[in-house]
This record gives structure tokens, sequence and C-alpha cells, in this order.
């Protein structure tokens, strides 16, 4: 399968976002739609209680796991959302990080999102993601 995900820039927009603002996918992709990827080690505990960068990273982790098992890789990735569990903007700058720095020059279009609260217990961060793959 090729991969090819088109990043957009605009020179009409701030440079201070470290994302892409936007993404294509070539005709005949297919697109792949992940499931929030949570910080869960596989007995389905919370990994890193307490630690917004500890659990981005086990995020992260998992994210890769479910692209891999999909035939894609974090270059396939079109698009993010990260959202945190936290009101202090401090935080959700702790996560991001971490998720951004994964994906090193791959800077896809992405959403941070502080949020109320997530699903499992202890949680504080989930990645949802989008990858899209050129059938060969």
């Amino acid at each position: 399968m090729g991969r090819t995900v088109t990043l957009i820039r605009s020179d009409s927009l701030s440079d201070a976002a470290e994302y892409a603002y936007a993404a294509t996918a070539p005709a005949g992709s297919r697109l792949v739609f992940l499931a929030g990827a949570c910080p869960l080690h596989e007995d389905g505990s919370t990994a890193a209680v307490g630690d917004y960068a500890g659990q981005a990273a086990k995020a992260v982790a998992n994210m890769r796991a479910a692209l891999d098992a999909a035939g894609a890789s974090l270059q396939d990735v079109i698009s993010t959302r990260v959202l945190v569990a936290s009101s202090r903007r401090e935080d959700l700058v702790t996560a991001w990080q971490v998720v951004r720095d994964s994906f090193g020059d791959h800077d896809v279009p992405s959403t941070l999102m502080g949020v109320t609260v997530l699903g499992y217990a202890d949680q504080l961060v989930e990645i949802e993601a989008i990858a899209a793959l050129l059938d060969s």
C-alpha cells in the first residue's frame, strides 16, 4: 500500500500553530478511522495515573498499535484530535507536546481540546485520529 497524505499550509494564516492547517488524500484512498487511543495497559488498567505526559505517550503507543493493525503508521495520519481532561492550559500543552513530538515532521492538522472527563478511571488523555492509505 502506498502512503500518501499531503499537508497544506497557508501563508495567510499564523505560523504559530505546530501543525498544517489542512491535509488531503488522493482519490482512491482508503480512510482508516481509529477509536480514541486511550492510555490503557493490556490488562485494561490506566497507565501513568496523574501524569499528562505519561498518558499522552501511552495513548500514542496504543494509537501506533492500532495503526499497525490497519497496515498504517503515524505518517499515514491525516488528522488528530487530542482530548485532555483539564481546564488548565498547561496540562493541555504538556499532553500536546508529547503527541506533537511523536509525529516529527509529519505535522498533521490537529485539534487540542480540554474536556471535563474521559471514559476510564484516572484517564487524562485520549487521541482520535484518521489515517489515509492509497491501495496499490
